[in-house]
């Protein structure tokens, strides 16, 4: 139970404010369609997470104990000194997929791809080896947590007029992070 209400919660609080949730945004005002949506980003979190939860629990087991214990000790450091860092990179456009799901799928997939939260979980699961599904259903839940609250304001703007601000606020926030990153 400790890896699953870690795994949780080291997750859901390092997505706040991350570029995930902008993309959850953005497709869900962009097809309107929030159970596709977070199919594609649970299906994806699964994958993405699961490949490095056990990536950790290889380490675990592999790795001498002494050194396992300094490189994780020393890992969370590093995360933790990580999510000071800002996030400069940005959602790709969604034309190219076919339907919410898909979308939600490839892109939540390559978004997450050597992300804190990834790294994080490669670290949680050498941690917690002997609980590698609580460690990837609390990454999982931890993202779906952290999304949710985005998809859902996502789809309460289909008006025409909010969903124009809603691109333009998500374009300036996504270029601000950018400029900020840059600077």
């Amino acid at each position: 139970m400790e890896a699953l209400i870690a795994s949780f919660t080291l997750v859901a609080l390092g997505e706040i404010g991350d570029k995930t949730q902008l993309l959850a945004f953005a497709l869900a005002n962009r097809y309107k369609s929030h159970g596709r949506i977070l199919g594609g980003i649970v299906l994806a979190t699964l994958v993405n997470h699961g490949i490095s939860a056990w990536l950790g629990v290889w380490a675990g087991r592999s790795l001498p104990e002494d050194l396992l214990q300094w490189v994780l000790g020393l890992g969370f450091i590093a995360l933790g000194v990580w999510m000071l860092i800002p996030d400069d990179d940005h959602a790709e456009g969604t034309s190219r997929f076919r339907g919410p799901f898909t979308a939600s799928l490839v892109l939540f997939f390559l978004v997450e791809i050597g992300d804190k939260t990834q790294v994080a979980t490669v670290a949680l699961g050498a941690r917690f080896e002997d609980a590698f599904l609580w460690v990837l259903l609390g990454t999982t839940a931890g993202m779906v947590a952290a999304n949710l609250p985005a998809i859902w304001l996502g789809n309460r703007m289909q008006h025409p007029r909010l969903e124009l601000w809603a691109h333009r606020v998500s374009a300036a926030l996504f270029i601000g992070f950018g400029i900020w990153a840059l600077l």
